[in-house]
């Protein structure tokens, strides 16, 4: 049992996330610091919450590049909805962004399903046409901090105990854990990227299925385009650029692999930790910020070849022998 749990990509993760927290701390060592801490969680909770959708994308062996562009396209919508009609409760501007993030992932879902277009192929392409209605959308303007109202910005900030962001982005891991682990859906997931072919003997619907990941992964982008623009109190063209690097490199580091079928909710979250705290750090130790995407595209690399790796050396069981089960 021991043995197995120092060998657990969470456990691994998790000790060099504490690792590089104590080596940071040495030298500086107010970044061990709760509050600091609880800070780099904070910068880091969008991410997490991307990456846990992401991850439903990829357990059925498909990919999602358009997430940061669903986040982006979301995001200027209810800024200049905002800007334009500063009575519109919040709430309803939320609800909005899911169902509007969430019927954008459809779009993805339904050219994978209907149209069997390769995955990549697919969302490459609402990437660059997502990109391109934020720019019809605004006519290329900003919706900058004085055109939103009060009330919406205000709300990621709000502090119990933790920012509000801190709490939303808690709330999503309980209820992405309990989506994967504790329903159907979740297992379907896992069985479609697992091996699609057995998946089909056992009655799921593979197509249905990657639908309902790329639905859900632009859900959640929906959400985050809010709490995006309101926490950082701009939307403009370019906003998220490149995050989609970010998205896939913390869920292939939490060990979700590209090959379907493997991953969990403590990986992915860990996986975003992991970036998170290279990027907090960064600006403390002086390297340049322009580091990042070189950093993030060698973990992915590293991650891949270790995934790789692990699997081959442990192979996949997917039908147990009677004698196996007894």
């Amino acid at each position: 049992m021991a043995d197995r749990l120092l060998r657990s990509r969470e456990m691994i993760l998790a000790v060099a996330i504490g690792a590089m927290i104590l080596l940071i701390s040495l030298r500086f060592p107010a970044f061990a610091e709760p509050a600091n801490l609880g800070r780099v969680f904070n910068d880091t909770a969008i991410l997490v919450m991307l990456a846990l959708g992401q991850m439903a994308v990829i357990l059925t062996k498909s990919i999602d590049l358009s997430v940061a562009a669903n986040l982006a396209l979301n995001g200027m919508v209810v800024a200049m909805l905002n800007s334009a009609f500063p009575g519109i409760p919040i709430p309803a501007l939320i609800l909005l962004a899911i169902l509007l993030g969430a019927a954008l992932g459809a779009v993805n879902g339904l050219m994978v399903w209907k149209l069997d277009i390769p995955p990549i192929v697919a969302t490459l392409g609402t990437l660059t046409i997502y990109r391109g209605l934020i720019f019809v959308v605004s006519g290329g303007a900003w919706v900058n901090a004085h055109e939103m109202s009060p009330a919406f910005k205000d709300l990621p900030r709000a502090a119990l105990g933790l920012p509000a962001l801190s709490w939303i982005a808690l709330g999503v891991i309980g209820l992405a854990w309990l989506l994967y682990t504790r329903t159907a859906t979740g297992r379907a997931f896992h069985a479609v990227g697992g091996n699609a072919n057995a998946a089909v003997y056992a009655g799921i619907d593979t197509g249905r299925t990657r639908f309902a990941a790329y639905v859900l992964s632009g859900a959640i982008a929906g959400l985050c385009g809010y709490l995006w623009v309101a926490r950082y109190a701009v939307a403009y063209v370019d906003i998220a650029g490149g995050f989609e690097l970010d998205v896939i490199a913390a869920c292939v580091i939490g060990g979700v692999s590209i090959a379907g079928g493997i991953g969990s909710v403590a990986g992915a979250v860990l996986g975003a930790l992991f970036l998170g705290v290279i990027k907090n750090a960064l600006p403390v130790v002086n390297i340049s910020p322009f580091w990042q995407l070189a950093i993030s595209g060698s973990a992915i690399i590293i991650a891949v070849a270790f995934n790789a790796r692990a699997e081959r050396r442990k192979g996949r069981v997917i039908l147990r022998t009677a004698e196996h089960r007894a």
